[in-house]
């Protein structure tokens, strides 16, 4: 089989494997020797939940993540070219989706390498398909900005594109900030403008929940400390 790069998603959460990845991973994950990950001790922990048998210990990790040099990523595809396959495994959900995987796919594209997308959970796209919102337009904006006055900015921004492209605007934030983006959301869009909450997608504590921003300030869920995502639209 040709030496390729091998896009592994990981589960969200404390999900068990077999409920939201197929065998198939498994089989290819077991053929790999070279990781290319996020952060070096999760990813040794969702390889040994996939597969007890694993020795960690005979796998070589190379770490990409914001404070990896640019110019090093390159070399983490060498093995490709003696011949090995590299997997790239993310924190949470799909590789290079709001993550830093993407960089060395781009370079891997640049270099005609294969690269290969394994079936995952991706909590943006499940998200979405839970909330009722428009599927055949949306646009995804990861974090909005942290200062307040450039956030409501921001959030008014997305509303108006709801209204005039009538396109789903969907976007995260840091879990210890997930109430005060809500109470933003709340306090600054039109009262029928509907927003849907997506929080710990997959897990047993799964909350999806759609609802006009007026109602949103009568029921706020416990958000603090959960990975959430958050869509807006008409």
């Amino acid at each position: 089989m040709q030496a390729s790069l091998y896009l592994i998603p990981v589960t969200l959460g404390e999900t068990p494997v077999g409920n939201v990845l197929p065998s198939y991973n498994k089989e290819i994950i077991l053929t790999i020797k070279h990781f290319v990950v996020e952060n070096v001790r999760s990813a040794r922990r969702f390889l040994k939940k996939t597969d007890q048998a694993i020795n960690i210990d005979e796998l070589t990790f190379y770490e990409l993540n914001k404070h990896t040099d640019a110019r090093q990523i390159e070399t983490y595809l060498q093995p490709i070219g003696k011949g090995f396959h590299v997997g790239v495994i993310s924190e949470a959900g799909c590789p290079a989706i709001a993550d830093p995987g993407a960089d060395i796919v781009a370079i891997a594209q640049r270099k005609n390498i294969r690269v290969i997308p394994l079936v995952g959970p991706s909590s943006i796209l499940m998200s979405l398909m839970a909330s009722g919102f428009n599927g055949q337009s949306f646009a995804f904006h990861g974090y909005l900005p942290i200062e307040t006055a450039d956030r409501i900015k921001k959030i008014k921004q997305l509303e108006q594109r709801i209204y005039s492209e009538h396109q789903t605007q969907i976007f995260i934030e840091t879990p210890y900030r997930n109430t005060k983006l809500v109470e933003d959301i709340v306090r600054n869009c039109t009262p029928s403008t509907k927003l849907c909450i997506a929080m710990n997608i997959t897990c047993e504590d799964e909350f999806i929940k759609t609802l006009p921003v007026k109602d949103w300030a009568k029921q706020m869920p416990d958000m603090g400390k959960k990975p959430c995502i958050f869509l807006i639209y008409k």
